[in-house]
Order: C-alpha cells, then structure tokens, then sequence
C-alpha cells in the first residue's frame, strides 16, 4: 500500500468524497454533518492523502491544522470494495505519525453518533483516542461525538 499526498484532482478521488457525502447525508441530518468537500479540501491548513495499491484507489484521510500544537483529523474514508482489509488503520497509522513529525501534541476529531459509524469509533478508540466534549468550533450535537488523543 503506497500512501501519499493528494491534490484531490483525480476523477476516482472526487468520486470517493462524493460518495463519503453521499453516505454521512444516510446518517446524519445536514446541520450536523461535517464532512468536507473537494474545495474545502484543498485549503492550505489542510493535508490530504490517499492510499493506492497496484493502481487502485484504497482510501483517504486528512488532517487540518487548527493550531501548532493541535489537528482535527478530517476525512477517513475507505473505498467499499476495499473496507475491512486494513485501510483506515493503515491510513490512521499514517497521519498519527505525521501529527507527531509535525510536533503536535494533540490530535481531535468529530464523528457521527449513529450505528453506522460504531467501526469507526471502535478503531479510534483501538488508537487510543477518547471521547471529549466539542473543540475548535464545533458545539454539541446530538448526532456526533467528538474524541481527542495526547501525543504528548
């Protein structure tokens, strides 16, 4: 599995956040939905990479910077055919390392409540991220849970 930066202008990267869109719409109403689009993607606080194996796309994650010291991991996708092979882990595995190239001591994320996204807390749990109250500038929401984890 080759994991790189991305600069989203593929056509199989584009679908796969459109898809992610489409999905987190099937599971949470649209105020509480949180997932970035493409445009949003590209900002410059924002890092973006995908994983590829023998031409094919795997998945994605990224991280934005919300501070020098702390990242809101953004974007944790697998492609279906590929889920439950490994991919987030590999990709979580990835930007955990980065944040603390970077010198953060804090990596924060918001995800949804609802069942569907139970995989996803129980790996970031797995990573040892914690559930926390809202950070940056989110607020509380009923349909998600925000979980933090020290680098330190």
């Amino acid at each position: 599995m080759l994991i790189k930066v991305d600069d989203l202008s593929s056509p199989e990267v584009a679908e796969l956040i459109r898809e992610h869109h489409r999905e987190m719409a099937l599971h949470s109403p649209e105020e509480s939905m949180h997932a970035l689009n493409l445009d949003e993607l590209r900002q410059s606080d924002i890092t973006f990479w995908t994983a590829w194996e023998q031409g094919d796309l795997l998945g994605c994650i990224a991280i934005k910077e919300l501070d020098a010291q702390h990242g809101e991991i953004k974007s944790m996708r697998t492609v279906s055919s590929h889920q439950g092979k490994g991919v987030a882990r590999q990709l979580l595995k990835h930007l955990i390392e980065e944040a603390r190239r970077r010198g953060y001591s804090r990596l924060s994320l918001e995800t949804g409540s609802p069942d569907f996204f139970e995989p996803a807390r129980k790996l970031y749990a797995v990573f040892g991220f914690e559930v926390c109250g809202p950070f940056a500038d989110y607020i509380e929401d009923p349909y998600s849970v925000f979980m933090t984890k020290q680098l330190g």
